[in-house]
């Protein structure tokens, strides 16, 4: 999908999970904070880690259990030398020993019983004692009980993640057994961190990974920007560079750790694009552009490559949505040589493209020998040229990502039959973004039904909670209640084996 970053959910996004006596429990499923019967309770604090011996991710929930309050920061402090590195859902910092995260404009807002999660990482050395004490607005906590921390090491049943490689033109894991890719999308870190709401739109933890993983899910594609990750000037220092690298590390690692196959994307890229069909005024990395900048883009995709390269769990999704052929300024034959050289190839462009084989050899010529997916055309749902124009790969690890929505123009099985199945039969398939904006799931339904048949990949877009016609969204909450459009994917994906 384009630019989707409706902020009139965020603040139900980061809703805590609160047991039905009014505790609030913790990722681990600890009880934190029970309060005695005795006296009213202003507040309420879980606090989780996610540790790997020199730096963690703390991840804490505030419970609001007096009145209403527009405005709060929370206070802790730690007993060894943590030190912040960067924090998300909230404004993070340090002085000394005590750590202050106040909130953000859209997550101010806390009625009586909501509740808000922030997350930061941290670097140390020596023990890491969890903290005993917080305070909401200068007010203790009700923080009994013993935090709690998720050892990194154990993953549960079901996981780790396979080792991926492409065999014809299907997935296979380590074994040589086949391998389909079924599972949702996971938006936010592609817009989030550009336009200084935090890192994530929502909860990013073991609890919201649970969820996901309930619907049967194998696999999770997380759109990203290249703006943050590299680290831009325009992006809040607190959302970019190190901690936006470090956040989607973590989440990655707890995909993994569930068996999920992580799907990492560049969605959001720089480009100052004015001609027709332009989403955004910017050259900043605020909109989906037509094609990847050659300036920033395949430096991204070195770097995310080196970062995980020897992982073969994790999958590379070269650009989000091209539309070179959408422009109007590139005859057909034109725009897919655009899509795959970019260049002087791109004529009419008003920056210099990166070509999907530019991308491509950023990845490769860290050694990295991960799958990558390479989009179509036509915001990816055009595979017309895709065989004839593919990149060229020396490890062979390629796969053809395509989007495929109600509202596009491919949408019938009479074009799947004639433009899709030619490249399914020769690479691997995999339909990163399907969806449909009538908040039903009949033309989910029979695209599945298609694609099961040629044993293609797909992922629903999106695990927000958005309006499912605008979204469209799956859920209507972070606890996996899907939208009757979600309904549809999560109860096929339930009946896959």
């Amino acid at each position: 999908m384009r630019s989707l970053s409706p902020r009139t959910a965020a603040v139900a996004a980061l809703t805590g999970a609160i047991c039905a006596a009014g505790s609030l429990v913790a990722g681990t499923g600890t009880v934190l904070g029970a309060p005695p019967a005795r006296a009213a309770v202003a507040c309420e604090v879980g606090y989780t880690t996610n540790d790997w011996g020199t730096g963690f991710t703390a991840a804490v929930t505030i419970t609001n259990r007096g009145p209403a309050v527009n405005g709060w920061t929370l206070t802790y402090s730690y007993t060894g030398n943590q030190r912040l590195t960067g924090g998300w859902n909230g404004r993070w910092t340090q002085s000394g020993t005590t750590v202050t995260v106040a909130n953000e404009s859209w997550n101010a807002a806390l009625s009586t019983g909501a509740s808000a999660q922030a997350g930061a990482q941290f670097a140390y050395s020596g023990t890491n004692a969890a903290p005993t004490a917080f305070a909401l607005n200068g007010t203790a906590c009700n923080g009994g009980g013993e935090p709690t921390t998720d050892p990194p090491t154990t993953p549960p049943p079901g996981g780790p993640a396979p080792k991926l490689k492409v065999s014809g033109n299907t997935f296979v894991n380590a074994a040589g057994a086949a391998v389909r890719l079924r599972g949702v999308n996971r938006s936010g870190g592609e817009f989030a961190c550009v336009q200084g709401n935090g890192i994530w739109d929502g909860p990013m933890d073991a609890a919201s990974v649970a969820a996901i993983k309930n619907w049967n899910v194998n696999a999770v594609r997380v759109p990203l920007n290249s703006d943050c990750w590299l680290g831009l000037d325009n992006v809040d220092p607190a959302y970019r560079g190190t901690a936006y690298q470090n956040a989607v590390k973590n989440y990655v690692g707890l995909l993994e750790e569930n068996g999920i196959t992580p799907i990492l994307e560049l969605h959001w890229s720089r480009g100052l694009w004015t001609g027709y069909d332009s989403h955004c005024q910017t050259a900043a990395a605020e909109c989906q552009k037509p094609m990847p900048d050659a300036q920033y883009a395949p430096e991204f995709w070195k770097q995310l490559a080196a970062a995980y390269n020897g992982d073969t769990a994790v999958v590379f999704d070269l650009f989000n949505e091209p539309y070179p052929n959408n422009l109007q300024v590139m005859d057909y034959a034109q725009s897919w040589k655009c899509w795959r050289d970019g260049g002087s190839a791109c004529t009419g462009l008003t920056y210099e493209a990166a070509g999907m084989q530019d991308l491509l050899d950023a990845v490769r010529s860290t050694g990295a020998q991960n799958v990558v997916m390479v989009a179509g055309s036509s915001y990816s749902n055009d595979l017309g040229q895709w065989l004839a124009q593919k990149p060229s790969d020396p490890t062979g690890n390629l796969a053809a990502a395509w989007h495929s929505y109600n509202f596009n123009y491919c949408k019938d099985a009479s074009c799947w039959d004639q433009q899709i199945a030619p490249v399914a039969a020769q690479v691997p398939l995999v339909a990163g973004e399907i969806g449909e904006n009538t908040c039903g799931h009949s033309y989910v339904d029979s695209l599945m039904t298609w694609l099961d048949a040629r044993g293609a990949s797909y992922l629903g877009w999106t695990w927000n909670t958005w309006d499912c016609s605008s979204g469209p969204s799956l859920i209507s909450s972070y606890d996996g209640t899907p939208t009757a459009y979600g309904a549809g994917l999560r109860d096929h994906l339930r009946s896959a084996p």
